[in-house]
């Protein structure tokens, strides 16, 4: 199953491994606000809402940060706008550390998003340009395990901050460690050059148009690619975004416990990372995402809206971190192979992370309707409905297995 690894060139490894610290230190700053939503609300008094809407902006300002990051990687390359992307999130998250209110947590987190939704842009249209079509899904998919080892960690160092440091303290600690990913950029300048496909078409791509993605053929595509980010996004940040708060208020569980569970869901989520590759290549990218999407809407149903013992809610949160990210983790490879060279920053960086600002309203739904209903049960019917709208969109796009990045000239 891991047999494409050891064919990889070294420059594809290095890349590979470049983008997979890349995105997994952008997961660990990322998901270090949902760990400490309970912290936030018994310290400031912070109601479900209010985290709902800290969720939310981060992810609405990610679609901007990608869109712009996408457009800059388009003109200035890949590589470059990836570096500044990085020291970008990790400058704000550090800065978090140091807010008092809402307000101010709300500006650092809004800039830190701008580095969050480039860093995944840029780094998804570099793996995929390196990488050959014959093994991309599965290169491409794995990166998806690097939000998993990222998250992991954010859970792991969370765990044992607010084990052994009071409650005031731990969360403004936990932010300031933020800044380490900035040192990956160090070993990026030194290991990590342009794909060939993008060096070629570089100075055609300096003529495109900022809004050549809403243009005749493209925009067909465009408004298709973002539904179904839209879908896998909205589905998973309900979960992401409220699973922690759900397992300590709604369940009861202490911290140990909670981030026991979180363990065995990131550990799912690992492995879906290389599930969705290995399908997408073997099965076709629409297939698998359609297949996947059917499965993750009922084993959600199942998680929040039955009364099932604490040993099926642990069995059951490796499957649903599976399922997340399965869906997730075929989008970069997907969106790449949808949109030509001339444009494919600017679309991966649009598209994916469009998706993510409109499912990022997701979370606050499930803030506001937890005020009338229980937290699980509105949960489940947020993310359910989400994944409804994946089998949607991959049935009205095209199939894309295999497909020569360099001979696309037209959107689909």
């Amino acid at each position: 199953m891991f047999k494409w690894f050891t064919e990889l060139t070294k420059s594809e490894k290095r890349t590979f491994w470049a983008c997979f610290s890349g995105w997994g230190l952008d997961a660990m700053d990322t998901q270090m606000y949902a760990l400490t939503i309970p912290t936030l609300i018994a310290l400031w008094g912070m109601t479900k809402g209010e985290a709902g809407i800290l969720g939310t902006t981060v992810l609405i300002m990610a679609a901007i940060g990608g869109w712009i990051a996408g457009i800059l990687a388009d003109r200035y390359g890949r590589v470059r706008i990836l570096q500044l992307t990085i020291i970008w999130f990790s400058a704000f998250t550090f800065l978090s550390a140091f807010t008092h209110s809402f307000g101010e947590l709300m500006f650092t987190r809004s800039l830190q998003g701008i580095g969050f939704g480039g860093e995944w842009a840029v780094g998804a249209v570099l793996i995929s340009e390196t990488i050959n079509p014959q093994v991309r899904g599965r290169v491409v998919g794995a990166l998806q395990a690097g939000w998993a080892a990222g998250y992991g960690i954010a859970v792991l160092v969370s765990t044992i901050l607010f084990s052994y440091l009071p409650q005031d303290v731990a969360w403004r600690v936990f932010f300031s460690l933020g800044l380490a990913p900035a040192l990956l950029v160090l070993w990026i300048r030194r290991n990590i050059k342009e794909a060939p496909v993008f060096a070629e078409a570089r100075p055609d791509a300096k003529k495109a148009n900022v809004w050549e993605v809403f243009h005749v053929p493209n925009r067909a595509t465009t408004l298709k690619v973002i539904l179904l980010t839209f879908g896998i996004y909205g589905g998973n940040y309900v979960m992401i975004t409220w699973l922690p708060a759900y397992l300590k208020l709604v369940l009861h569980l202490s911290i140990a416990n909670v981030g026991g569970y979180l363990a065995i869901n990131i550990l799912g989520s690992f492995a879906g990372a290389f599930l969705n590759g290995w399908m997408a290549d073997a099965f076709g990218r629409r297939k698998t995402f359609m297949i996947i999407a059917c499965c993750q809407a009922i084993a959600v149903a199942v998680y929040t809206l039955t009364p099932i013992n604490l040993t099926a809610t642990l069995i059951l949160g490796f499957v649903l971190g599976t399922l997340q990210s399965g869906t997730a983790a075929g989008t970069a490879a997907y969106i790449a192979e949808l949109f030509p060279t001339r444009i494919r920053g600017s679309a991966q960086g649009l598209c994916g992370n469009a998706g993510r600002a409109l499912g990022a309203f997701m979370p606050t739904m499930v803030g506001i309707l937890s005020m009338n209903m229980e937290l699980g049960a509105a949960m489940g019917l947020c993310a359910s409905a989400a994944y409804f709208l994946v089998v949607l969109a991959a049935f009205l796009l095209p199939e894309t297995r295999g497909r020569d990045l360099r001979t696309i000239m037209v959107a689909g």
